[in-house]
């Protein structure tokens, strides 16, 4: 399954984005879907996960209140609402889906399947 994250871009502090995953080969919906992130010298990091039916997503203390995650199942999609983005939101975004339990969303190694990233920049 490859996966295809999309929707990043350049964007002033306090404005919104929206990132898309979609998968080219199979459905989403099988899968719990995930969100990551990683900056240049860092450690790829949780930013928020959703399970197959949508219930209880999680999300990194970081981005609570500010970033929501949601799936539609028609389109085989999840999607990515970022929020009163600040210069420190600044990453590449990847996707990402597996079967972990909802305690283990953050452990990226326990995901199958992985999107290329799609880079997001806040800067004024």
């Amino acid at each position: 399954v490859q996966l295809q994250a999309s929707g990043g871009g350049l964007v002033q502090p306090g404005d919104s984005l929206r990132l898309s995953c979609t998968a080219s080969e199979r459905t989403l919906s099988d899968y719990i879907v995930s969100w990551f992130r990683q900056s240049p010298g860092q450690e790829r990091a949780f930013v928020a996960g959703i399970n197959q039916r949508s219930f209880s997503p999680s999300y990194a203390d970081s981005v609570k209140g500010r970033f929501t995650i949601s799936r539609d199942a028609l389109k085989s999609a999840v999607y990515l609402q970022m929020n009163s983005l600040k210069p420190e939101d600044t990453a590449v975004y990847l996707c990402a889906a597996g079967r972990p339990i909802r305690s283990a969303y953050d452990q990226a190694r326990l995901y199958y399947y992985w999107g290329q990233g799609t880079l997001v920049t806040v800067s004024s």
